[in-house]
């Protein structure tokens, strides 16, 4: 039990430290606008050392496509278009329970506006117990939780490919988790050349499609989940279904650190020879830690983008010619970092007619997509979903005959105190 007494000088505490810090905060928001504003007459010349130096650069930095001063009304959608989403959850695996397995959940979401049909709102279960699944990542060092969730990544990508897939061609939408997006077939308008127009339609998933996580990954697990999820974008891009990772609340600094370049007091942003330890203080960290959201909340009115950005983070030299790109966009409740492919983002009238079927979803979701909520929603397991799971699985393990089927004396005293 918590005891709120004892905790009461500690949280007086912490809001005087937080008082303190929004203060500091507001002048580094003052103090990096101000770079942002010399930076644009410089742009030019500071890609041009970004490019240069790229090897010597030490922290992560992103590249802008277009002028820094670049602000975008995005447009209204068509009423009638279409909306999917993926989400993932799971059980973990757990040595005290009657049976060492895990679940992975991926909750499926088709929204259809303005064509009077109905959504497709479910989930796909599946369970993991076989001793391959269990300790396969184990050879790579990786714990069995850890790779439950890469699996859950890659599965959430192959599913967002399925029902992409699905809905352009107006297939049936299958009821279990592919192992490959391989065998699905696309929709291609020259082989069905009186075949109806196309439905404007949008995959949507939660989070980043930068995956940061497999940078300390071994290559050999990298090739196990990196490949399926570029091989179910390319299914995407070839059913021109524009796919967006949508980031609420994000954390990222890669657009500001474009301006430490610009702050960068050496000849060149040599960091390797001048500042090899970026832990310490260097010159060029004046607004750290500023996210990029906050910045630009000051830059863009509602409804609004800013200028597109390409990713330099390390991981994408595997990502082959699926490289991303994102930019910020003012929803209305917040600013959001969108992340897109470079198909999309090279492809003009796609990508603004993303971002108009993104604003729509926010506004209809309250502040959120709702296709990514509900999608979210659909995954959850929650406390009732987990005791059922393991009452199915002991009924199941005690009608095969097996014996001593139960939880551990751990878990059993957990669940209820003797006091």
């Amino acid at each position: 039990m918590l005891d709120l007494t004892k905790l009461t000088r500690q949280i007086q505490g912490l809001s005087q430290h937080l008082s303190e810090e929004a203060i500091a905060s507001q002048k580094r928001l003052q103090l990096a606008e101000k770079h942002l504003q010399n930076s644009f007459t410089r742009q030019d010349e500071i890609v041009a050392k970004q490019d240069k130096w790229r090897d010597r650069i030490l922290f992560a930095n992103a590249t802008p496509i277009e002028p820094l001063n670049t602000r975008i009304d995005i447009p209204v959608p068509p009423k009638i278009h279409t909306v999917i989403a993926t989400d993932g959850s799971q059980i973990a695996p757990n040595h005290h329970e009657i049976a060492y397995c895990y679940l992975l959940n991926i909750g499926r979401v088709v929204l259809h506006y303005g064509q009077n049909k109905h959504p497709l709102l479910d989930s796909l279960p599946e369970v993991f117990y076989r001793p391959e699944d269990l300790y396969a990542s184990r050879k790579w060092g990786i714990r069995t939780e850890e790779w439950m969730s890469f699996l859950r990544t890659a599965s959430e990508a192959t599913v967002l490919a399925e029902l992409s897939c699905a809905v352009v061609n107006g297939d049936a939408i299958v009821n279990k988790v592919a192992k490959t997006t391989e065998n699905l077939p696309l929709f291609s308008p020259s082989e069905s050349p009186t075949s109806p127009p196309r439905i404007p339609t949008l995959a949507m998933v939660d989070g980043s499609l930068i995956y940061w996580f497999l940078e300390q990954v071994p290559l050999e697990a990298r090739e196990t989940i990196l490949p399926p999820i570029l091989e179910a974008w390319g299914q995407m891009k070839d059913a021109k279904v524009p796919l967006m990772g949508y980031l609420s609340a994000s954390r990222n600094v890669e657009a500001t650190n474009f301006l430490r370049l610009a702050v960068c007091p050496h000849p060149v942003p040599d960091c390797m020879s001048f500042c090899p330890n970026q832990l310490d203080k260097v010159p060029c960290k004046v607004f750290d830690p500023l996210r990029d959201s906050s910045l630009w909340a000051t830059q863009l009115k509602p409804g609004q983008r800013g200028p597109l950005w390409k990713s330099n983070a390390k991981i994408l030299d595997l990502y082959q010619d699926q490289q991303i790109y994102f930019c910020y966009v003012h929803v209305g409740t917040e600013v959001a970092r969108i992340e897109i492919p470079c198909w999309v983002a090279e492809d003009t009238e796609l990508f603004n007619e993303a971002l108009g079927l993104t604003l729509a979803q926010v506004q209809k979701g309250y502040g959120y997509p709702v296709a990514i909520a509900e999608a979210h929603n659909q995954a959850v397991v929650r406390g009732g979903d987990r005791t059922r799971f393991f009452s199915l699985l002991e009924r199941q393990m005690i009608k095969a005959g097996l014996k001593n089927v139960g939880t551990s004396y751990k878990e059993a005293r957990k669940r209820g105190s003797i006091a």
